[in-house]
């Protein structure tokens, strides 16, 4: 409402400013009568009373069939702006009492004029209708499937601006399209991946379970070596949920964190004295140092320890016999960063810059001995990322790779963070 209020306001004061202008310019110029001047400000006010009115309730009623096209719209507003015009000179030449010779040649000129002027018109929308059509049978193209549909910029209007915000939703769209497509692929091969490190040991613990019950294995040893067995695949199976539990958070923005000042020293401790055993069994060496002094981090100490637990083990199981695993953390200014070199064999370069997905799998990073979906550096970038930090992988082929994380060195007290 406010919208047509304004309308009518400036329709009308552009009505009164063009007549009093006309006025004024005809009293300067022809000095007329009275009688003349009032009968040509009425019949302006008259005419172009009626044109703005028209103008104005036009664009709110429904089209004529013959008005369907933009370039008959584009004619008939042509048409009307020139009658419109020859009618007010005319009447402006018959107060003039121009001659009959003088007004023929004056609407002849007129006539003239007006084919003209109804010829550029059509010209002219010549090209904003096939820009349009183009535009509608992209619409229809993409509306059928095709997302790459495109479309060609002929001008630099209003119309141009469409055709190209068209091109940037279809390029958008399209690869929206994809990701999701990858995205669902990844899923159920994530599924695949799960229900298989699911299904394997739960099979070998049926299977020994039942030895068990039956009394096929009876003797103390054999029993024994079952259940340790059968209690390791339950805890790589605990290992799996947790892992899926974990992802879930961090994928829905929901991980709480538990902030708190910690030393990043007692964690690497922490992570030699647990880890060294499972390098020792593989022949490697496992290292921690820092450099230089480091300053308490608030962080989630045990959230972290994870990071550095899935680095470490990851590192672990791509290193061959006599590596070196290091652990290092330095002060880079805000942050602090933390690093776990390996001699290992290395990642390939296609795969560093998507290696933390867990829509992607490759065999050196995402692979178990046993149980797990090789979700390990998906959860550490989650956790890393939900503190503020960055998380990112360097590597060459048959010399090794370093993994490295940096962690603020402010964060807000008591926060909870999604990743």
């Amino acid at each position: 409402m406010a919208g047509v209020s304004r309308s009518v306001a400036l329709a009308a004061a552009t009505l009164l400013g063009m007549t009093t202008l006309v006025v004024l310019l005809t009293v300067v110029l022809l000095s007329p009568p009275l009688k003349d001047l009032v009968a040509i400000a009425s019949f302006l006010l008259l005419s172009g009373g009626a044109t703005v009115f028209l103008g104005l309730v036009a664009p709110r009623l429904p089209s004529p069939p013959w008005l369907g096209s933009l370039r008959s719209k584009f004619f008939f507003v042509s048409v009307v702006t020139a009658v419109l015009a020859l009618v007010n000179v005319g009447f402006t030449a018959v107060l003039m009492f121009l001659s009959g010779h003088d007004l023929a040649l004056l609407a002849g000129l007129l006539g003239f004029s007006v084919g003209i002027a109804i010829f550029v018109a059509f010209a002219l929308s010549e090209q904003t209708s096939r820009s349009i059509r183009e535009l509608v049978d992209g619409v229809r193209r993409m509306s059928a499937g095709r997302l790459d549909s495109r479309v060609s910029i002929q001008t630099n209007d209003e119309v141009g601006e469409l055709a190209s915000a068209f091109n940037t939703m279809t390029d958008r769209l399209r690869s929206s399209f994809s990701r999701e497509r990858e995205l669902e692929q990844a899923r159920r091969e994530l599924v695949s991946a799960v229900s298989h490190d699911l299904r394997t040991p739960l099979a070998s613990i049926r299977v020994m379970l039942e030895s068990i019950n039956d009394g096929v294995v009876s003797d103390p040893a054999t029993v024994g070596r079952y259940i340790r067995t059968s209690l390791t695949e339950v805890e790589n199976l605990s290992q799996l949920v947790n892992d899926l539990f974990e992802l879930s958070q961090i994928d829905a923005g929901v991980l709480e964190l538990h902030m708190e000042a910690a030393s990043l020293q007692d964690l690497i401790s922490d992570t030699l004295e647990s880890m060294s055993a499972q390098a020792a069994v593989h022949n490697l060496s496992l290292k921690g140092s820092l450099d230089g002094e480091i300053t308490p981090v608030v962080m989630d100490t045990r959230r972290v320890q994870r990071v550095l637990y899935n680095l470490v083990q990851n590192s672990i199981r791509h290193t061959p016999p006599d590596g070196t695993i290091q652990i290092r953390a330095r002060d880079v200014g805000a942050e602090v960063q933390v690093e776990v070199a390996d001699t290992g064999e290395g990642i390939q370069e296609e795969d560093l810059s998507r290696l933390f997905e867990w829509s992607y799998r490759t065999d050196r990073s995402r692979s178990r001995e046993s149980g797990g979906a090789g979700l390990g550096l998906s959860i550490a970038r989650g956790i890393v990322e939900a503190h503020g930090g960055r998380i990112w992988v360097e590597s060459v082929v048959g010399q090794g790779s370093t993994f490295s994380f940096t962690l603020p060195k402010a964060q807000a007290k008591g926060a909870a963070a999604g990743g």
